[in-house]
């Protein structure tokens, strides 16, 4: 049986309603911190021009855009909720995937889920379902054969695995869907050959949940792709693969993020705040992190939001200037904030060999800051939203509000949180209904 095939089977044989408690749970508190990192991200340009081309390409349809007044086809509210979802990279994430899942995974599952009226249950399956395939497609890679760690290249199998779930595929047509997703999903640049992270084009999320949602309608309509994709062990290790389907479920290891940046900077970030004295001029600033580190982007005067995203220099000066909070998100002005450019040409950033083989499934790092006392050094070996150190239903919450107050009042995010809340008792028509804002006027439009 093919690699894909087993795949296929575990996805299209999960009776309905089985998903154990713990994994409920967890699923209702990942689509609660992506619909916060979605209202962080919805004017931004990546987000804004998603929407109007989304509109132009895709049309109409049932599935809402959300936080918006519109509603677009399955295909084109997918991928703008994924390109919002993912815009400030403040969204869910994955130590052994390298990537995110969510911002694929949660906008394909739910644009089905709305626009075919499918039970509350089944759209929860599909989205733990999809988080499986997606994550178990991107750990097994072998680390030091991995080129590129845009989520882009994996996550379209777990949008596919999510809308073949809902779309009720046997196993036959589930292959399919994951064989025509991967086949047919975006090529994005090996890790450090080009500066598209510091673009819109950033994490490739957004193509490759409307490749994985083509692959699912395609193979529901008789088509057919190749079986054998997943099958070369050097390129995907079957134990990690398949093994233990259905023992363990995989979006319980996701990690969430405190600070609108790469996940690879968040335990500098963690040291730097704990060793901060803000009544004292910052001297000097190493951080010492793996050697993957080193292969972002890292403009230490970055000309776009995605540019800082990708840069320790840009981050960790905002951080160690203006505290946590300004990474909660970014704001644009920063850019250009003559202070935070002075101290991030000023920082120094190396690859230590304590984290050589940390990567990816660890992303410590080590700051030696002095404010004029001498040096001090911090290690955290798990950045805050860890599964070591992880955040609580209470932080993910102060989270959204944080987050969300640029493009959403009060009273709106009472009534998206009371929804998020209920999930699990009242069902996703509650969150569909306080999503829609007609009134909402959108700076991009």
């Amino acid at each position: 049986m093919h690699a894909i095939e087993e795949l296929a089977g575990f996805v299209a044989g999960h009776r309905e309603g089985t998903l154990p408690k713990p994994a409920r749970e967890t699923a209702a508190l990942l689509v609660t911190d992506l619909i916060a990192a979605t209202a962080a991200g919805l004017n931004s340009t990546l987000a804004a021009s998603a929407r109007a081309a989304a509109a132009e390409l895709y049309g109409s349809g049932a599935a809402r855009v959300w936080l918006t007044g519109h509603s677009l086809s399955i295909a084109g509210a997918a991928m703008a909720n994924a390109a919002a979802a993912s815009a400030l990279d403040i969204d869910d994430g994955h130590r052994g995937a390298a990537g995110h899942a969510g911002a694929g995974v949660v906008p394909a599952a739910l644009a089905v889920g709305q626009a075919i009226g499918a039970p509350d249950e089944r759209i929860l399956d599909a989205i733990a379902l999809g988080y499986d395939i997606a994550l178990r497609v991107a750990t097994s890679r072998p680390t030091a054969i991995i080129e590129t760690y845009s989520s882009g290249r994996w996550v379209g199998y777990g949008a596919a695995a999510a809308a073949g779930r809902l779309l009720g595929l046997d196993a036959g047509q589930m292959a399919h869907a994951l064989a025509i997703a991967g086949a047919e999903g975006p090529i994005s640049f090996p890790t450090g050959s080009s500066l598209y992270q510091g673009s819109t084009v950033k994490e490739v999320i957004p193509p490759a949940v409307v490749a994985g949602l083509t692959g699912a309608f395609r193979a529901r309509a008789g088509a057919n792709g190749p079986l054998d994709l997943l099958d070369d062990d050097g390129r995907h290790v079957r134990a990690v693969l398949t093994g233990g389907l259905g023992e363990t479920w995989w979006l319980q290891q996701c990690y969430l993020k405190p600070y609108a940046c790469c996940r690879y900077m968040h335990a500098a970030i963690d040291a730097i705040v704990e060793l901060r004295d803000f009544g004292k001029p910052v001297s000097k600033l190493r951080i010492e992190t793996f050697p993957q580190g080193l292969r972002l982007s890292n403009a230490r005067a970055p000309k776009t939001l995605e540019g800082g995203q990708y840069s320790f220099y840009f981050s960790c000066a905002l951080a160690a200037l203006h505290g946590a909070e300004a990474l909660q998100p970014v704001d644009p002005a920063r850019l250009a904030d003559a202070e935070v450019l002075e101290l991030a040409a000023r920082i120094e950033l190396a690859a230590h060999e304590d984290f050589a083989a940390s990567f990816p499934v660890g992303t410590p790092c080590r700051v030696i800051l002095d404010q004029g006392d001498g040096p001090q050094s911090l290690t955290v070996p798990h950045p805050l939203g860890d599964v070591a150190n992880p955040m609580s239903r209470a932080q993910v919450t102060e989270k959204f509000r944080r987050i969300a107050a640029g493009s959403m009042g009060p009273d709106w995010q009472d009534n998206v949180l009371a929804a998020l809340d209920g999930l699990l008792d009242q069902g996703f028509g509650p969150l569909f209904a306080a999503l829609a804002a007609p009134r909402l006027i959108l700076a991009a439009e």
